[in-house]
């Protein structure tokens, strides 16, 4: 399916010049932006995957990972295919990176799903959510109607006016941030930095529940001073925006041995000393960091294991035993 995108302007002669992220692709007749769905169609741009649907599941909401936005829920989840990024590492690429086989849904059968499914919403992930904005925006807001949560696994690489307009009609964001490395994002993700800071900062400072991942890559993006450059940006944001090191094994282009349990660890402890919340995935859950404590006293409030979630710490919002008030959603 097809529909005329958000977010561009026509140029000369039926040229079309793409407003949704930052690469601004400039696209003649019949041509395809980066992220391969969003393709200019005799000077009007369209969303060529509307609707078309690669991937669909129920999930466990720690599977985004999301652990502080409702512990032990699940959500239907969805993607279909493409990417703006082009990371060689790309751990969803047989979907990201190429076109695949996909049904058709409309927004009313998404929401359907969720609802028959008793989910907590629907998350728009597997691949990059913004890409098909269209589709994930109306998506959304049938769903918030029904009062349904709506949740973005995102690169967060997407311009300011398309962010500031679907912001209301988002409740939770898991944002991956690479690296606090120009180059890296240029070199490995064909990306850039300062738009994905952007959209953590928006998306935080709008009152959006937000966690942020970063994949620890060796030799690339996983000595000391890289992780602290992380750690302290994210500290002067919010010491309680939970941050998620996540172990990388070879994938797509990269070759590179898997993250080794002892860099994930360090990072963990780099981590420990300014953020509140701090998480490593990944990998076998008894090599994890997963289980949430309270920062003030200690206290464990949440342990997860094969056996599940289990909340035991907490009421409401705030730890039992010393009262500090725990961020996220829990009930």
């Amino acid at each position: 399916m097809q529909k005329e995108a958000k977010f561009y302007k026509k140029e000369p002669v039926g040229k079309t010049r793409c407003l949704l992220c930052p690469h601004r692709c400039f696209l003649a007749n019949n041509k395809a932006g980066v992220c391969k769905i969003r393709v200019n169609k005799d000077g009007i741009l369209y969303d060529i995957a509307y609707g078309e649907i690669s991937t669909y599941a129920m999930d466990p909401i720690e599977k985004k990972p999301l652990y502080h936005f409702y512990p032990g829920s699940e959500i239907f989840s969805i993607g279909t295919w493409g990417c703006n990024f082009k990371c060689t590492f790309c751990q969803n690429w047989s979907i990201s990176q190429q076109q695949v086989p996909t049904e058709i849904f409309t927004s009313e059968e998404i929401v359907d799903i969720a609802i028959k499914q008793k989910s907590l919403g629907i998350a728009y992930t597997y691949n990059e959510p913004f890409i098909w904005y269209e589709f994930v925006y109306d998506t959304a807001k049938m769903a918030k109607q029904k009062g349904l949560k709506n949740v973005l696994v995102t690169n967060g690489f997407v311009n300011e006016d398309p962010l500031r307009e679907i912001l209301p009609l988002i409740d939770a964001l898991n944002i991956d941030l690479k690296a606090n490395n120009e180059s890296f994002y240029r070199e490995i993700c064909g990306g850039q930095l300062p738009p994905v800071m952007r959209t953590i900062k928006l998306s935080f400072n709008a009152g959006k529940h937000v966690e942020i991942t970063n994949l620890l890559i060796p030799t690339l993006n996983d000595k000391d001073e890289e992780i602290e450059s992380i750690v302290d940006w994210l500290a002067g944001i919010s010491k309680d925006i939970p941050l998620h090191f996540s172990r990388y094994y070879p994938q797509y282009l990269m070759n590179i041995e898997p993250t080794d349990i002892a860099t994930l660890n360090k990072a963990y402890n780099i981590a420990k000393q300014k953020l509140n919340y701090v998480y490593t995935g990944n990998v076998p859950l008894e090599q994890g960091q997963i289980n949430t404590v309270c920062p003030n006293c200690k206290k464990e409030l949440i342990k997860r294991d094969l056996n599940g979630i289990k909340i035991s710490g907490l009421e409401g919002n705030a730890c039992q035993s010393c009262k500090t008030s725990i961020y996220g959603q829990f009930e």
